[in-house]
């Protein structure tokens, strides 16, 4: 299909090719041929112009056009053809950027009703029969099948897993038991399901979200252009001062020369080259605006909204600890594990995957391995029988599993058991981890205006808390559904300018609703990305503060040039009033007052990067970032030791203890040694002091401090711990645990992501 040109487009295309063969002319001593072109040029601006002016007039405003049309009269009036022309090309530039950069995303739908079910599959007498999906009543029972989407709101007949994160963007499937809701819009992630019907397609919570999104967008309001904010004014005060010279020297002439130097060239391209530029900026630093009303939004947002799941916090579980139960060791117990997790689709069976990885384990074989809808994957490995999953509510747990499940409580994670021949061996504690990037990315955005930030997810409140307690936001709203999210964005509005942060079709309304809704790209549903202004095009949440920064810089040389462009010629036309400045000079001195405020917009452009480019400490950066993540089974083995000392000193305990001091020497010590020794040099180099890494060394000294009184209990009695041992020794491993815990956290948040904020 052939594209057709926009009328601005068409429009620049005319100005420029009259203006240029004009010039043409001239060169040529043709120049009746080049003032013709040229007013030829100004004309076709002019009709245009004058159209836009009756328009706004009509809607009982008016603002840069009608100064337009006075400059591009004026300049036909007095013979400034040249000059008309060149306006004109402004105008018609001007017009061609404000038509793309005040022209807010659309709102396409399309992801959102293509992803909704056109078909649901009804149990009717002992047969299924596919049907459209409006034709499902309440009381129909569907049959939802493996990786389908649930097509109405219903009662579950059976147990099901679901993927819910389309309506609460949690990662994690969630079990519905028999005569649970199950919303539409879910996944199932099991084995087919039955559910009851409570409502039609219509009716029901996906169709919901869908709505949502078409009336927030509805109901957006566009931003008014800068250069009308200022023409507010300037065209009063422009045709006052044109008067008041005509009036006084009773000659015309006067008042021409005045509407010449006011030529609102600033106005029409010193703004939209600023705001362009800004774009061109976030677009290089990873962020795509798509228009420049949403970036002079960011520019001057003091709200921020955030969702949790897959914004500031990673978006997919992780594998935080391990603990065994006696007679198993952390190796056998992941071998075990991947054998089985290696063939599940599972979202927590990756998180176990991954683990597997990072401690250099190889999975053993598995044979007949399966799922358990909503209770985990079984499998024989070596001849034993391995079941990884949920357990029974009412199990009775030994005291280690028991202590185990409360670890898991408090610390928020999900717990993924392993037993082994029915025998209870270990426990996965599952978490989805905070991004390392968050906390700074959070600093910056409040030392550029950002006054209040609010966690707004449809995750628990427990763990909101704990994520907004430890990036030091301002408020939580948990369990919020798309509703919810949408009015409460609708709220913040009110107080100020919003930008709202997310990443999953339940994100979608509450983006559409916000002043700018921004949407991570890489991960996020393609809902979130088209119902954004601007999308994050990799996964990386530091982004947003780049994006903030740029359009915070851009609106500043915005408001500075066209501030700067009206005073100067402001002066000139006192100067045209007072006869110094006849008219062909004053459109002389505006085109020098054009060029300078554009010039000055152009450094939009030039915004320099954030910190100095030193490869080879990126390089370094990025190597310890790596270490940090295959080095977690390390730091896991000292916290097992410590807890293997619960019941006191023997051969388990014993051994878990000198395997701790082992990693520790082999690996833990000769990672902080080669940071001390290679990074944080590179890094003094790169901040141009050392000062910022005196700290992390002292982390390090207390770190091979505690190792080495490990090593001097160990070297006391070869032959095995003693009772009287077991005190200290515990109190040296947890120290040791929290000291490795607060170290690799403060490395990763303040030097791991300079190499990320230089890419």
């Amino acid at each position: 299909m052939r594209r057709i040109l926009s009328p601005e487009t068409l429009l620049l295309a005319a100005v420029a090719l009259l203006l240029a063969c004009g010039g043409l002319g001239w060169l040529l001593d043709a120049e009746v041929v080049a003032d013709a072109l040229w007013a030829a040029a100004t004309g076709v601006a002019l009709l245009p112009a004058t159209w836009w002016v009756v328009q706004e007039l009509r809607n009982r405003r008016y603002g840069a056009d009608l100064l337009a049309v006075l400059a591009l009269a004026s300049t036909l009036a007095t013979g400034e053809y040249l000059a008309g022309a060149v306006v004109a090309l402004m105008v018609a530039t001007g017009r061609l950027l404000e038509a793309s950069a005040g022209r807010r995303a659309g709102r396409d739908l399309s992801a959102l009703l293509e992803r909704a079910p056109h078909d649901a599959h009804l149990r009717r007498g002992g047969q299924v029969e596919t049907v459209p999906v409006a034709r499902v009543v309440a009381g129909d029972r569907v049959v939802v099948l493996p990786g389908e989407v649930v097509p109405v709101d219903g009662t579950a007949l059976i147990e099901g897993v679901f993927d819910e994160s389309a309506l609460t963007g949690e990662s994690a499937p969630v079990v519905r038991q028999a005569g649970d809701t199950v919303r539409s819009g879910v996944v199932n992630t099991g084995a087919a399901v039955d559910i009851e019907a409570v409502a039609t397609a219509e009716a029901s919570t996906y169709a919901g979200v869908v709505r949502l999104a078409e009336q927030a967008a509805a109901s957006t309001a566009p931003v008014a252009r800068l250069a009308d904010r200022v023409a507010v004014w300037f065209l009063p005060l422009a045709l006052l001062i044109a008067g008041a010279a005509w009036a006084v020297s009773a000659d015309p002439v006067r008042a021409v020369a005045v509407l010449v130097t006011a030529t609102p060239c600033p106005l029409l391209l010193a703004v939209p080259i600023a705001v362009t530029g800004g774009m061109s900026r976030t677009s290089r630093s990873g962020v795509v605006v798509k228009g420049g009303a949403a970036l002079e939004l960011l520019g001057h947002a003091r709200s921020l909204v955030m969702d949790k799941t897959g914004t500031v916090t990673a978006g997919r579980p992780e594998v935080t600890d391990i603990i065994c139960g006696p007679g198993f060791g952390t190796d056998e117990v992941l071998r075990l594990a991947g054998a089985v997790e290696q063939y599940s689709p599972h979202v927590l069976a990756e998180a176990v995957m991954r683990a597997v990885r990072r401690a250099g384990v190889e999975p053993a074989s598995a044979d007949g391995v399966s799922e358990e809808p909503g209770r985990g994957a079984v499998g024989t490995v070596q001849g034993r029988a391995v079941r990884l999953g949920r357990l029974d509510a009412d199990r009775e747990l030994p005291a280690w599993a028991r202590a185990a499940a409360r670890r898991g409580r408090l610390d928020l994670a999900s717990v993924v058991w392993v037993e082994v021949d029915d025998e209870l061996a270990c426990a996965l504690l599952v978490r989805d981890r905070i991004r390392f990037d968050a906390a700074r990315t959070m600093r910056r955005l409040r030392a550029v205006g950002v006054e209040h930030v609010l966690l707004l997810t449809g995750d628990r409140v427990d763990n909101a808390r704990e994520v907004a307690g430890m990036l030091g936001l301002d408020e939580v709203q948990a369990q919020a559904s798309p509703s919810d999210k949408i009015e409460r964005v609708r709220a913040q509005r009110e107080l100020g300018t919003t930008i709202m942060v997310g990443d999953g079709v339940n994100d979608a309304p509450a983006l559409a609703a916000a002043d700018v809704g921004i949407a991570l790209g890489s991960r996020g549903s393609t809902a979130a990305v088209q119902a954004a202004d601007a999308v994050i095009v990799d996964d990386r949440i530091d982004r947003l503060a780049d994006a903030v920064e740029i359009a915070r810089r851009s609106r500043r040389l915005a408001v500075q040039s066209a501030g700067a462009g009206t005073a100067l010629s402001l002066l000139a036309m006192l100067a045209a009033a007072g006869g110094w400045l006849i008219p062909v000079l004053g459109a002389v001195v505006q085109e020098g007052i054009d060029i300078a405020v554009i010039a000055n917009a152009l450094r939009s452009l030039r915004m320099p990067s954030r910190g100095r480019r030193h490869d080879e400490a990126d390089a370094l950066l990025r190597r310890f970032a790596a270490e940090h993540e295959e080095l977690g089974p390390a730091r896991a083995a000292v916290r097992q030791a410590a807890d293997a000392l619960s019941n006191g000193a023997g051969p388990q305990a014993d051994m878990a203890v000198r395997r701790a001091y082992e990693v520790l020497t082999e690996r833990l010590l000769p990672h902080e040694v080669a940071e001390e020794t290679e990074l944080y040099p590179a890094l003094a180099e790169v901040l141009g002091t050392d000062e910022g890494t005196l700290t992390m060394s002292r982390g390090h000294a207390e770190i091979q401090r505690l190792a080495r009184r490990l090593g001097r209990h160990l070297a006391e009695t070869p032959e095995g711990i003693l009772p009287d041992q077991v005190d200290d020794l515990r109190a040296v491993l947890y120290g040791l645990d929290a000291v490795l815990t607060l170290h690799f956290a403060q490395e990763e948040e303040a030097y791991f992501t300079l190499a990320a904020e230089r890419s």
